[in-house]
Parts: C-alpha cells; structure tokens; sequence
C-alpha cells in the first residue's frame, strides 16, 4: 500500500455519505500504529507488520514489550517479533 497524505482541505466522507478512498487508507495506516495488547509471546501466532508493537499483559514485572522486526521469516508474518 502506498503512503497517502490526508490534507486538512480534503473530505473524508463522499456525497453518497460513503468515507473517501483517501480516508480509507489513512485509517488503515492509523489503525495499524497502534500497538496490539495479548496474553503470551506473540512469535508464530500474531501476524504484524514490521515495527508494530505488541504488549504481553502478562508479564511479571507488567506488561513485556515485543517489536517486530522482520516483516516475515520464510514467508510467515507471525515470525520476527523481538523482546523489546
């Protein structure tokens, strides 16, 4: 997906009430900055993209941080994560 600018000028919302394409995307791009929170190590089981972050909530100490840092290992976007 290529990286769309959303301008303060541009609708978000079309005549027919539907969001715009441009919206869409920026949403999607919004949306996948937010970190995911999960019981466990999320290695072979959360498919991320790169650089997204994952919060175990059962940590110890709190919550353990996990950062992805390959997009995929082999094919497989549940592998890559790194304890942070």
């Amino acid at each position: 997906m290529s990286r769309r600018v959303l301008l303060v000028s541009q609708p978000i919302v079309g005549e027919n009430g539907i969001m715009t394409r441009t919206f869409q995307e920026w949403q999607t791009l919004v949306t996948k900055l937010l970190p995911i929170r999960g019981s466990g190590s999320p290695e072979g089981v959360i498919e991320a993209e790169e650089n997204q972050h994952y919060y175990d909530i059962n940590g110890v100490g709190g919550d353990v941080l996990y950062i992805k840092v390959q997009d995929d290992i082999g094919g497989d976007r549940t592998q890559g994560w790194k304890l942070a």
